[in-house]
């Protein structure tokens, strides 16, 4: 988006303003008019200490209504379960052969699920899948025996989130060409899986600040009194 276009598509809006949670998915796909069909993020601040192991928010969900875009899974498998993974619709199963692909440069692929038998196999490109956030961990399912489960979850749009070192989690809860409704769904599908992981250590207000954009848009703010009663 150009600057003067950005300019004139904010100009009206107030964007101090804390809106309701319509509202704020109404302004954030109003202001989506980019020439591709845009993402709408949701960026959550969190009252815990994200440095501390007792104040960690992290989490999976399935979204009702998916992620509104394909999803390309890999599955590091062998025998039974390698079948069970392409049978489930995996869009890459492998072992060995997937670590050499991997460490040639392709990472044409999403997520990453890998049986618990193969993780010293995962192991080998720890370090190109990790900062990625494309490493298979049990916390979010994608280290299980039950590969096909897993892979069905992951194509219809399971959201992994978490904090991140701010203490803030950044999401993505569908596409623009979704419409209002199915992303409010999703959005607060998702709000109340983070009200649910709330540390017990986590002092004082947990929900700061919540704020609704499109990928090349400005962000609106949401109340968050309203996501409490709203959410869980």
């Amino acid at each position: 988006m150009t600057g003067k276009r950005y300019k004139k598509l904010i100009e009206p809006l107030d964007l101090g303003k804390k809106q309701t949670v319509d509202q704020a998915i109404n302004l954030a796909v109003t202001a989506a008019n980019a020439k591709f069909d845009e993402s709408i993020d949701v960026a959550v601040r969190l009252g815990v200490d994200p440095k501390q192991g007792d104040q960690q928010v992290r989490g999976a969900i399935a979204l009702p209504n998916g992620l509104g875009k394909q999803v390309r899974v890999v599955v590091f498998a062998k025998g039974p379960k390698e079948q069970e993974a392409k049978n489930a619709g995996a869009d890459f199963v492998g072992a060995d052969d997937l670590v050499q692909k991997i460490n040639e440069g392709w990472l044409e692929f999403d997520k990453a699920i890998a049986t618990p038998d193969m993780m010293a196999t995962v192991s080998k490109v720890a370090k190109i899948l990790g900062p990625r956030g494309l490493m298979p961990n049990p916390k979010v399912g994608t280290v299980t025996m039950n590969v096909g489960e897993a892979v069905s979850a992951e194509k219809k749009g399971k959201l992994d989130y978490r904090i991140d070192k701010a203490g803030i989690v950044h999401a993505m809860i569908g596409k623009k060409s979704m419409g209002e409704q199915k992303l409010k769904e999703n959005f607060l599908a998702l709000m109340g899986a983070i009200v649910k992981s709330k540390p017990t250590a986590a002092k004082g207000i947990y929900l700061r600040s919540i704020a609704v954009s499109s990928t090349m848009g400005p962000g609106f703010k949401i109340e968050t009194s309203e996501i409490v009663s709203e959410s869980v």
